[in-house]
């Protein structure tokens, strides 16, 4: 299995030497994966979960390329309606030529109906843009030598029925986002549905969790993946495997700003899972 990282580009302690310590330690660790999340504009709904300054992910995973050699590096998730779909072809194509082919790119519509706003984009239609414009973004791949990039893989994230409808369609991974368990049994059996209902292959699972080590087990029905003792993080790993998620990304954020002040937390933690990978 591979196991990767979501590392904060936003909040207080995010600048460039934070954000190149951890990639390295990322890397350093043995991780397969870094990934970065997306606003362009902080509005105040954005602020309140992810406070400025809110690094562009494709500018920084590029600046990232360059000062690290192994991992995969991708975007979880980058906002499609944002951007002409011509740009984010020629930008993922340039950072698959630059990194070396490591590029993952991770899609989603959105949800911050203030930051739609201040970039123009209807929110209602943010579905229909997303599917627009994916299309478009493969078809330049495919049908414009001057991108030179072949096929990047396409993750689709969210976590309701119009993300898996959209996963299966396009053949991509599904990319769900931080969940229980239960939630996540009821949802590989809705992609198993769903893809029988289109005559389509079950897509590849990519599941985001949560990255939260605590000394005592939680015992809670509402207890989210990752959540709990090195024993239960790595039972519920063992469950998304046997599933059939052959990567699974981190998250070690918890929603408070002042932990990008102090990563060395969320370090400790990627190291106890990183010596306890089989």
């Amino acid at each position: 299995m591979r196991i990767g990282v979501n590392v904060p580009n936003f909040g207080p302690g995010a600048n460039p030497d934070n954000l190149a310590r951890w990639a390295k330690t990322v890397e350093g660790l043995g991780f397969d994966l870094l990934m970065l999340s997306d606003h362009v504009a902080v509005t105040s709904d954005v602020a309140e979960q992810y406070p400025a300054p809110f690094y562009e992910p494709v500018t920084t995973l590029a600046w990232l390329a360059g000062i690290t050699t192994r991992i995969r590096l991708g975007t979880t998730v980058l906002i499609a309606p944002y951007r002409h779909p011509l740009l984010v072809a020629r930008m993922a194509a340039n950072l698959q030529q630059l990194s070396g082919g490591r590029l993952i790119l991770g899609v989603g519509v959105g949800w911050a109906r203030q930051e739609f706003e201040a970039l123009g984009v209807p929110f209602e239609r943010r579905g229909a843009l997303t599917d627009e414009h994916l299309r478009a973004v493969r078809a330049a791949w495919e049908n414009d030598a001057d991108y030179g990039c072949g096929q990047i893989p396409i993750w689709v994230g969210g976590n309701s029925d119009a993300a898996i409808h959209r996963a299966v369609r396009l053949g991509s991974p599904w990319h769900p986002l931080r969940f229980t368990m239960p939630w996540f049994r009821d949802a590989v059996d809705r992609l198993k549905d769903i893809s029988a209902e289109l005559g389509q292959p079950v897509p590849e699972l990519v599941p985001r969790i949560c990255l939260r080590l605590t000394e005592k087990p939680i015992d809670d029905l509402d207890r989210l993946v990752g959540e709990g003792t090195i024993g239960q993080i790595l039972q519920d790993i063992e469950e998304l495997r046997l599933a059939g998620a052959e990567t699974i990304l981190l998250d070690p954020y918890h929603d408070d700003p002042s932990e990008t002040l102090r990563p060395e937390v969320a370090w400790q933690a990627l190291a106890t899972v990183a010596a306890h990978r089989s």
